[in-house]
């Protein structure tokens, strides 16, 4: 960093924008999902958020262009991070297993522990608008994971044996969902997906 001359404020530290603009971003898809479980998604208007986290309706647009997508705030986070954890799994980890890991760090443990999990559930069952957003969220994802998965394998882009794998590695975690245990349902899944995994390899 270059240092300051004389007489000229120092630069703003490095992060500070971006912590600022997650910051907003956060306080909007909180106001956002509080108002919207509590009064119904049909029934609160970008207004009203806007107000609720102390910004302009414009503010809003430049976070979220569709009301929808206040409610899937993290929705690139957590693409970001379901790719990464097959590119970036250790030397040695099956495919299969990075998934599995990562579906009991970020999604079992939200069934587990967030008491709020079971309110975004039933809002997002319950909301067609909000339904529909998050399968055309899920195909995205899927397609994405799909094409990591490939690269990693070896394998062509348009392989069904790594469409199956992505497809049921992430419905892994939602059909664990009612389960007593998630946890120990979604590990169950995963060694059935590993077991396949590893047989639709070996034939590949």
């Amino acid at each position: 960093m270059t240092n300051a001359t004389a007489g000229t404020p120092a630069p703003a530290p490095a992060g500070r924008r971006e912590r600022k603009k997650a910051a907003t971003r956060r306080a909007l898809a909180d106001a956002a999902l509080r108002l919207f479980v509590e009064r119904g998604y049909e029934q609160v208007g970008i207004r009203e958020i806007a107000d609720a986290a102390d910004v302009s309706t414009t503010t809003l647009f430049k976070h979220f262009p569709v009301k929808e997508a206040l409610v899937f705030d993290e929705d690139a986070d957590q693409e970001a991070r379901l790719l990464a954890a097959v590119h970036e799994r250790p030397q040695g980890r099956s495919i299969p297993a990075a998934l599995c890991e990562h579906a009991l760090r970020h999604r079992a443990a939200a069934v587990d522990d967030d008491a709020g999990f079971t309110a975004f559930i039933e809002l997002v069952d319950n909301t067609p608008a909000l339904r529909d957003y998050a399968q055309r969220m899920w195909l995205r994802h899927e397609t994405a994971l799909a094409r990591a998965i490939a690269e990693e394998s070896g394998l062509p882009a348009d392989d069904p044996a790594c469409a199956a794998l992505a497809h049921f590695a992430l419905e892994a975690p939602r059909i664990a969902r009612g389960s007593q245990d998630p946890r120990q349902a979604v590990t169950r899944a995963f060694d059935l997906l590993e077991k396949g995994w590893g047989t639709a390899v070996s034939r590949g």
